[in-house]
């Protein structure tokens, strides 16, 4: 391309010999990057709209209205992006407020143009591109961002967002109430509040941000909902007067009945691998025949199936502790060859194929999450026993190991939990059967040291 340059009006100009549509295209983004000036006013017609850059008066009055620039900047991940800013007196002072505005770092000047609405809304984008979340927990930050945080939030400029403003965010989210006239729960605002301070988090590495505003928030306490056992109590008081716990889990007599009578149901296995074992109920829906080694008494967990907005997706299990080897006793491999069996039966004396689901429905095709939800109800409304959910059989499974006196770390693995935390605070319970042998052993250690004199007889009396 050949060029030559001719001085005119006390500046050089640029003379193009040949123009193509990739000379016009790097002008115009250079005339973009340079920035432009223009004027507008905020009169407005008959139809009670701004007139803007067509008021009449522009051209007439050169003091009329006022002085604005836009200029288009690198924005994240590379995209271009047009700012405009306005309000100045004179030409002046808005070409000398491009010139400033054009040396801010890049970052800076994003973080001066982007609303807290606006970068959630790209963060969330992000995230799902990238499958940096899982389905659910991804279904979880959107409802946060959008029912949440874009309503109290979403109009502050990204740079001046500070403590106090998430504080009374915050405050305004506690008073939020949900079905039933209840506050909202104090585990619902933490989560809302984790939300932000990731995305936070990640404005701050990008450095549109200087620090975190949602930390060293004053937060409401509560505890999370443990659940507790159906004793005979508790379950005497729910069926005289229908008040139930918000959680519970059985008894072990709750669950050996259920088992007992669901010896017939071509779901059997399913329903004592859960009792047993505990496996949540997206991983049994995700099972299949290679995941089963008869031969070791292993049952490997390695997927699971999540249902969002009635699409199904199969992928790892909640955190990377879930991918786990879950050892079978004699009893479950023998319940686990019957099931096999009972499947060859149905498929016409055809053995079911490694890559076939474990267990489905009538007509073969691999059961849904919620359609076990929804089964294991139906089945318990036949049975009198206390309300339990099918998540409530994992907590059961977990109490079920520590009152066999399974080791702690056992049990944390078997349940797939990152942290033995969680297996101890939310999940194993305290059955009556073990409270009681529990201090008869410590009460026997005690006494073999204290040689005390009692009368049985006037306590037995009492």
């Amino acid at each position: 391309m050949n060029m030559t340059s001719r001085r005119g009006y006390g500046r050089p100009a640029i003379v193009w010999q040949e123009v193509g549509l990739g000379v016009l295209t790097v002008v115009e983004q250079l005339r973009q990057e340079a920035g432009r000036l223009y004027r507008r006013c905020g009169c407005r017609g008959e139809d009670g709209k701004q007139l803007g850059f067509s008021c009449p008066t522009l051209k007439q009055d050169r003091q009329h209205g006022r002085w604005y620039f836009a200029v288009q900047v690198e924005g994240l991940e590379g995209k271009r992006v047009r700012v405009r800013r306005g309000g100045y007196a004179s030409e002046e002072l808005a070409r000398r407020a491009l010139a400033e505005f054009r040396q801010l770092p890049s970052a800076e000047v994003l973080s001066r143009m982007w609303t807290v609405r606006r970068f959630l809304e790209f963060w969330l984008e992000y995230l799902e591109e990238n499958g940096l979340l899982r389905p659910s927990a991804l279904l979880s930050y959107q409802r946060a961002v959008r029912s949440f945080l874009i309503p109290e939030l979403g109009h502050y400029r990204l740079s001046k967002l500070r403590v106090k403003q998430v504080q009374r965010a915050m405050d305004r989210i506690c008073r939020h109430q949900v079905r039933g006239g209840r506050l909202i729960a104090a585990s619902t605002v933490h989560q809302i509040r984790a939300v932000l301070r990731s995305a936070l988090s990640d404005a701050r590495r990008r450095g549109l941000v200087g620090f975190n505003a949602a930390w060293r928030l004053r937060m409401p306490g509560g505890a999370r909902a443990h659940p507790v056992v159906w004793s005979p109590t508790r379950e005497s008081a729910w069926r005289e007067t229908g008040i139930r716990p918000r959680v519970a889990c059985w008894e072990i007599a709750h669950l050996a009945r259920f088992l007992e009578q669901m010896q017939d149901d071509r779901l059997f296995a399913l329903w004592w691998l859960v009792g047993l074992r505990g496996p949540r109920r997206g991983e049994l829906a995700a099972l299949r025949w290679r995941d089963l080694d008869f031969a070791s008494a292993e049952l490997t967990i390695r997927e699971q199936i999540v249902v969002i907005n009635g699409v199904e997706h199969l992928g790892p299990p909640k955190s990377a502790a879930g991918v786990r080897v879950l050892a079978l006793d004699e009893t479950s491999v023998k319940i686990m060859w019957a099931h096999w069996r009972a499947e060859q039966v149905r498929r016409g004396g055809v053995a079911p194929d490694p890559d076939d689901p474990i267990f489905t429905y009538d007509d073969g095709r691999q059961v849904k999450p919620d359609w076990l939800t929804r089964r294991f109800r139906k089945l318990c409304a036949g049975l009198d026993l206390p309300p339990v959910r099918l998540h409530d059989l994992r907590h059961g499974a977990v109490s079920l190991a520590g009152a066999a006196g399974v080791p702690l770390k056992v049990m944390q693995t078997d349940a797939g939990h990152s942290s033995p935390v969680t297996t101890v605070e939310v999940y194993q319970h305290v059955f009556a059967e073990t409270a009681h042998r529990s201090v008869a052993e410590t009460a026997s250690l005690l006494l073999s040291h204290a040689k005390l004199r009692l009368n049985l007889e006037g306590a037995s009396q009492a």
